[in-house]
Parts: C-alpha cells; structure tokens; sequence
C-alpha cells in the first residue's frame, strides 16, 4: 500500500536511521507475516501523535 504525502511522513533519511535500531525478523522464531511494513506503522503513530486524533479517525490509507 502506498501511503499519501503528509507531513509527518519519515523521509527515506529519517527512515534509514530508525530502520537500523531495529531488529531483524527472524524466521525461526515464526509468528505472523506481516501485513504492513514498519515504515506504515510508524508514520501512523507519527501522523497520530502530531494531529492527536484519535486511532479510530486515522485516514483510511493508514493501516489499521
């Protein structure tokens, strides 16, 4: 899915940098594919904290 410009997007800077703190999937452990990308998740969480609306009034291009 690709999301709309807002402003609270990550740029491919930003994102590069937060994409390296985190850890790395592994396999063997299992678990549930992922539906969306970190990247998704974290533009969410950003647009959320900056317009402080509520989760359930996030755009519909955001994951759910």
């Amino acid at each position: 899915m690709t999301l709309s410009s807002y402003s609270t997007n990550l740029t491919d800077a930003q994102w590069q940098r937060i994409d390296a703190l985190l850890p790395v999937p592994d396999p063997k452990k299992g678990g549930r594919p992922r539906t969306y990308t970190r990247r998704e998740i974290f533009n969410a969480i950003f647009y959320q904290l900056r317009t402080g609306c509520q989760w359930r009034l996030l755009p519909k291009d955001f994951p759910p």
